[in-house]
């Protein structure tokens, strides 16, 4: 009994300490949890202009305003090469800057915000793909490309890494969500390897 009371002393010592110990969330700690800047009042949202960044190789969305940075939210792309896209049915996430163009309450993925995407820089690399015969000549571009959420109770798969879109950026629905109440038509989003 003695032993097992210093075990669970220690064990509860260490989780407090591990509680109170600020740190800088690791990559694969992104997958599993949102942060935003206060946590204490969340209620009130980002101030000013959003813009949003995501990062590839991070599988992180991270949201800035007028004070700086505002969240982070774990999210997966499309094919597991997270390479740019090139063409339709390639299901790369394409990388560059976008603006959410609408956004709608989506049957399937929960939430959906639309991006731009293809715009002027995407045409000019596919058009470059193409001329350099990276890519088919009777290749298209595609379209369609969003932030959503996943499909109902799925959201295990932005946890386990399991890129699964089209090419879009998929978040958990809660985040989604929580994004989508800030964010409005006309931010812009960045997309970078």
């Amino acid at each position: 009994m003695k032993n097992l009371l210093i075990i669970s002393s220690v064990l509860l010592g260490s989780s407090l300490l591990v509680a109170t110990t600020p740190s800088t969330p690791s990559v694969k700690e992104h997958l599993t949890t949102s942060y935003k800047r206060d946590q204490g009042n969340t209620a009130a949202g980002p101030v000013g202009i959003i813009s949003i960044i995501v990062d590839k190789s991070d599988y992180s969305l991270s949201v800035y305003d007028d004070k700086g940075w505002y969240a982070t939210y774990p999210v997966v792309f499309g094919n597991n090469s997270l390479e740019d896209k090139k063409m339709e049915g390639d299901k790369n996430t394409p990388e560059g800057t976008f603006h959410i163009v609408g956004k709608k309450v989506h049957d399937k993925w929960f939430r959906f915000m639309m991006l731009d995407y293809p715009n002027k820089e995407s045409w000019e690399k596919f058009r470059k793909s193409k001329a350099n015969g990276e890519i088919p000549a009777s290749a298209s571009i595609g379209g369609g490309v969003g932030i959503h959420g996943t499909w109902p109770h799925e959201d295990f798969v932005i946890d386990r890494y399991k890129n699964w879109t089209n090419g879009c950026v998929s978040m958990k629905n809660n985040d989604v969500q929580d994004l989508y109440t800030y964010t409005g038509v006309g931010t812009t989003v960045t997309i970078r390897p």
